[in-house]
């Protein structure tokens, strides 16, 4: 625990950025799985919506610092890989 009042402060609004950021990350694997699914059944339709929200997910959670740019950069590429190996 922290001595000072500020550090008190500091770790109560870590509280609340950790949960924060652990419920972006959810929502990106959530988004992928839903991707690799739509692949996996070869619907191409569903897959271009579902990869659309995917890359938009990842921008704003690059937008925000949750994760870094090669990781989007990177989850992007694959991503866009598997679309492209669907046709």
């Amino acid at each position: 625990m922290a001595n000072i009042k500020g550090g008190e402060k500091r770790a109560r609004q870590a509280v609340g950025l950790r949960s924060r950021n652990r419920a972006e990350k959810s929502k990106i694997n959530t988004v992928h799985k839903r991707l690799l699914e739509a692949v996996a059944a070869a619907d191409k339709a569903k897959a271009k919506a579902v990869f659309s929200e995917y890359c938009s997910v990842l921008d704003k959670t690059l937008k925000h610092g949750i994760v870094k740019a090669n990781m989007v950069n990177r989850s992007k590429s694959r991503a866009a890989a598997k679309l492209a190996a669907m046709k």
